[in-house]
């Protein structure tokens, strides 16, 4: 995942509208490496994080019981899932860490 992107999930609570971005690290050398943290956010409120290992197979989620287990679970196999649109550049990076 190149830039950040919304998807909604029904959680207990209700609906909500997820704002995943992705933590991205700018090298030395002026390329990206993707750090496999995600950070949740629905509107101003944070949601915690995802983590994935290098591989992207298993993620921990960081949240304060913003998501149960399974909300989360359904997140992380979005994020491993997602395909960025044609054409997606990374030099428009929201932010970069």
């Amino acid at each position: 995942m190149i830039n950040q992107t919304t998807y909604t999930i029904n959680t207990t609570a209700g609906m909500v509208e997820l704002t995943i971005k992705p933590i991205n690290s700018l090298l030395p050398d002026g390329d990206f490496f993707a750090t496999g943290i995600y950070e949740l956010t629905d509107g101003t409120v944070g949601m915690g994080e995802i983590v994935f290992d290098e591989n992207m197979n298993e993620w921990t989620y960081n949240g304060m019981d913003e998501l149960n287990w399974d909300e989360a679970s359904e997140v992380a196999a979005f994020i491993k899932n997602y395909k960025d649109p044609a054409g997606a550049d990374p030099d428009l990076l929201q932010s970069s860490k």
